[in-house]
């Protein structure tokens, strides 16, 4: 708030001192103890209130009213002041605060190598720290003739789009959809929502005060990347309704031929300098190989193709599957349809959150739009209860007891809490609580939020079949126990081909070598997550090893992705260099490091069976790091890991063969 308009807004906000303390009383203390001393309020407070902050969520907080009234008066006392003295508003907290700011914020210890994340996070930088800027001016012609092709305008290609536009990045984005959105805008089943609390689970640049829910539904997510795009004026680079059948490397030209087809199945070519895939790997459904599906007869479809022709009302509804789609279908359905029965090849874990259901209240929209920096301190919170916090609890100890149940004390007490919470949601119920229970320990695959699953399973209406599928007959599915179990739709939350990242896309890089041959059916495998070798100038957001199945948000892996792009793409531009591979020895001193940290993981546990891992039990799919660890792996392109090529080297070649 440094401008004449902002000063003025701050004028407005402490008119009535009364009113504002009113409004005051919605916001949760960690936060609001933060906007505090930010602005410069006496320290001492973080002495006073942080032993009540007993953690990161706001239902951790034990503060006396007596003392959060207090507060409440300090903060208002602070704004009145710079109201009156007309002084801006300090961007960056007191440095040598920082430290017991973040404990006091989170409940928790912070330690120092979280700081620069936090201001990132915080956004409390004049630029945007994840904002790549021209080191010097480029060559107009040699900016205008770059290009960038971006494949899937989702969560990541809108946000690369926006960060290609602020450089003044020629681009266009190729969407096979009518709409931007990506996963959120395809997948419109019954209860579809984020299992990360979205004032996190969003654009670092692009903090939203206006959430409905701590845990937004799919439409409110898409309504939110929509909202961006148009912002931004991303639409006008976005081709709707084409898909990317090939691209093939040109070794002469240095660039990427694409072929792309249109809905009605004609197709164009076109060239780019750079080629970025942000399809992401949950793109393509994967339909489960059951004998006699074909031969149903009635409606059957998958979770991510939801056929809302279909009226499911008093219908016998068949689902198979369990994971977080079906998490979320069941109990949505459950209430709606006559019968539900559920088929379930493995159990999962579903951790309770009391926000998970709570909206968002007008007064504290209020509060996060109003008071200086509190959306900002109020994201922190939620990215530290919702990331790192939890990362040694996934570690295998060798040495632990019980290693089938549990990875080391911690993973055991973790356990234990959610074998509660089943027992308690299912009644009791022992053979409930059999069927219910994984036989994996915790994280093995990602923690889940109980969408009041275990609950609605002691609907009369639902039962609960872990026997598996033998076949399907007209109307009716016969498990392997011999029931038969009649149905008059089939709703298959089957997950999708994550293992066959890319495809059917077929990528064909320098000397031939395709991304299918080099990968196969189910190891893909790049530098970071983003580059491989062999397929020049060729960015993957959301690639190998890069899933986040312990927490956080892929939103800010993402975004730590799209800026080590920009930072290649700048090292492009501003060099005169044509082309860039990353080399050899560093791509495969990091897949021995991710491997190695792998084998220290619960998704390397022999009891643990997911889409993570490829037939070798290699894990593919996630990254073993945290997120302070992804984000300082990178934060800075590293040139000496790549091999650089420019044309005129090309020609010269030629010439002297």
């Amino acid at each position: 708030m440094t401008s004449q308009t902002d000063q003025q807004t701050l004028t407005e906000l402490v008119s009535d001192r009364a009113a504002l303390l009113k409004r005051l009383e919605s916001a949760d203390t960690s936060p609001l103890l933060m906007v505090l001393v930010h602005l410069g309020g006496d320290p001492a407070w973080l002495g006073r209130i942080a032993p009540h902050i007993k953690g990161p969520w706001s239902f951790h907080d034990e503060t006396p009213e007596t003392l959060k009234a207090e507060l409440r008066t300090a903060v208002a006392d602070v704004l009145e002041g710079y109201a009156a003295s007309g002084h801006p508003l300090p961007l960056t907290p007191p440095k040598e605060l920082l430290p017991a700011m973040l404990n006091a914020c989170t409940g928790q210890v912070v330690p120092p190598e979280y700081y620069p994340l936090a201001l990132e996070e915080l956004d409390l930088a004049q630029v945007d720290p994840k904002t790549v800027k021209w080191r010097k001016e480029p060559d107009a012609k040699a900016l205008s003739d770059f290009k960038v092709l971006v494949i899937g305008a989702g969560f990541s290609g809108v946000a690369l789009g926006i960060k290609l536009k602020q450089a003044g990045i020629e681009h266009v984005i190729i969407e096979k959809n009518d709409e931007v959105g990506g996963t959120w805008y395809e997948n419109t089943y019954p209860g579809i929502g984020v299992d990360t609390a979205n004032h996190f689970y969003s654009y670092s640049f692009a903090i939203n005060d206006d959430w409905n829910h701590f845990f937004a539904k799919g439409p409110e997510i898409e309504a939110y990347i929509k909202r961006n795009a148009d912002i931004n004026g991303i639409r006008e680079n976005i081709r709707f309704e084409e898909e990317v059948d090939s691209a093939v490397w040109d070794e002469t030209a240095l660039i990427w031929n694409v072929e792309i087809r249109r809905a009605d199945g004609s197709t164009y070519h076109t060239s780019a300098n750079a080629l970025v895939s942000a399809v992401g790997q949950l793109n393509r459904p994967q339909l489960p190989n059951i004998e006699g599906l074909d031969s149903f007869g009635g409606p059957a479809f998958h979770s991510a193709r939801w056929d809302h022709s279909v009226d499911i009302t008093g219908k016998k509804v068949a689902m198979i599957g369990t994971g977080a789609s079906g998490m979320q279908i069941a109990p949505s359905i459950a209430p709606v349809v006559g019968e539900l029965t559920i088929f379930q090849r493995s159990a999962h874990w579903a951790m309770h959150n009391p926000l998970y259901f709570e909206k968002v209240s007008d007064a504290k929209k209020w509060v996060l739009k109003n008071i200086p920096f509190y959306a900002k301190w109020f994201r922190f919170q939620l990215f530290w209860s919702s990331s790192d916090t939890f990362h040694d609890k996934l570690r295998i100890d060798p040495n632990w007891g019980d290693s089938a149940r549990s990875l080391n004390a911690d993973n055991a007490e973790v356990r234990k809490q959610l074998e509660a919470h089943i027992a308690k949601e299912v009644n009791y119920d022992p053979e409930l609580i059999r069927k219910a229970t994984p036989d994996f320990p915790p994280y093995g695959k990602r923690m889940l939020r109980d969408n009041h699953w275990y609950r609605m399973l002691v609907r009369p209406n639902v039962e609960l079949v872990d026997l598996g599928i033998d076949h399907i007959e007209p109307g009716v599915i016969v498990d392997k126990g011999g029931n038969r179990h009649e149905a008059d739709v089939i709703v298959m939350a089957t997950g999708f081909q994550a293992r066959r990242l890319l495809w059917p896309m077929n990528i064909v890089g320098r000397d031939g070598a395709t991304i299918r041959e080099r990968w196969g059916e189910d190891d893909p495998r790049a530098h970071l997550g983003i580059t491989v070798p062999e397929f020049p100038n060729f960015f993957v957001i959301y690639g190998p090893n890069t899933n986040l199945a312990h927490g956080g948000s892929a939103v800010f892996h993402s975004e730590c992705q799209i800026r080590y792009i920009m930072q290649a793409l700048r090292e492009l531009i501003e060099t005169g260099q044509d082309a860039l591979e990353v080399k050899p020895e560093p791509f495969w001193d990091y897949q021995d490091k991710v491997d190695a940290a792998h084998r220290g993981m619960v998704w390397s546990h022999p009891g643990v069976t997911s889409w993570y891992k490829n037939k070798d039990g290699r894990v593919t799919a996630n990254s073993p790091w945290r997120l302070v660890d992804y984000r300082n792996l990178t934060e800075t392109f590293n040139p000496e890991e790549y091999a650089f090529t420019s044309r005129a080297d090309v020609k010269a070649k030629e010439h002297t063969a």
